[in-house]
């Protein structure tokens, strides 16, 4: 019997920032004779993950908590195909992720229908599949005739029902969530809470999600990866990472 193969794995992995400094004209012009000096270059690196090894398998729900800064989304955008890995291993043994997160992804001067489409390419779907999907992203979205209006004319709580709906309704093998787990008003909030829920209990279908919710971790993930100042403290069942998380927290013996 062979072993299942992690449809996520990473081992060791380290992403660093390469912050460039301002450039100033003197500057520029000291570049283009070619008098600029690597520091000028490339400035100070920083290190937003590093170390992070863990094996994530089909039907598996992942949370990934942390205090602010300590690497969470970066690394969830690295699993997305966004970012590179600058060490490490990093294998996505599967064909289409897709990434829920505020602000990523959308063309403001489009309209929420053309920005569907784009999406769904974004996330290897044909034009077919996506027409197929349409009408029922519109209808979970609530967005009516704004779905024919430019992006930029939309309010923060319809830009993210527009996000999770082509997100939840085209279905991809991993769905990867950042920080998103309340969009909208309280009622859509219970529709796509339960939307996750099914995409959870879908055996078919891989998640990831990105929350300094204890509460929502703890009720949606099996298992659980928690990050501190870019580094692993631990990963496993949930309950156990979540129970010495909170006591770090709260300075807890």
């Amino acid at each position: 019997m062979t072993e299942e193969r992690p449809i996520i794995s990473l081992k060791n992995v380290k992403i660093v920032y390469k912050n460039t400094k301002p450039t100033g004209y003197r500057t520029f012009l000291k570049k283009l004779i070619g008098k600029n000096t690597d520091e000028q270059q490339t400035g100070n690196a920083f290190t937003a993950v590093d170390g992070v090894t863990f094996d994530m398998f089909k039907g598996e729900t992942v949370g990934i908590v942390g205090a602010n800064g300590s690497g969470k989304s970066t690394l969830l955008r690295a699993i997305a195909g966004i970012y590179g890995i600058d060490g490490g291993r990093m294998r996505i043994n599967c064909d289409r992720t897709s990434l829920l997160a505020l602000g990523v992804g959308f063309q403001s001067r489009l309209p929420g229908r053309t920005n569907i489409y784009l999406s769904g390419y974004a996330m290897g779907f044909s034009k077919d599949e996506i027409e197929e999907k349409m009408d029922e992203i519109i209808e979970f979205s609530e967005l009516g005739d704004f779905i024919d209006k430019p992006v930029k004319t939309y309010s923060s709580g319809m830009y993210s029902k527009l996000a999770f709906s082509i997100s939840s309704v085209l279905t991809t093998d991993v769905l990867l969530i950042d920080e998103v787990l309340s969009v909208g008003d309280i009622r859509f909030q219970k529709k796509s809470s339960a939307k996750i829920k099914g995409m959870i209990n879908d055996s078919g279908r891989s998640v990831v999600i990105v929350s300094q919710s204890v509460g929502n971790l703890k009720e949606l993930c099996s298992k659980v990866l928690w990050l501190n100042n870019s580094k692993q403290m631990m990963f496993g069942e949930a309950g156990e990472v979540l129970e010495a998380y909170s006591k770090y927290m709260y300075g807890e013996n």
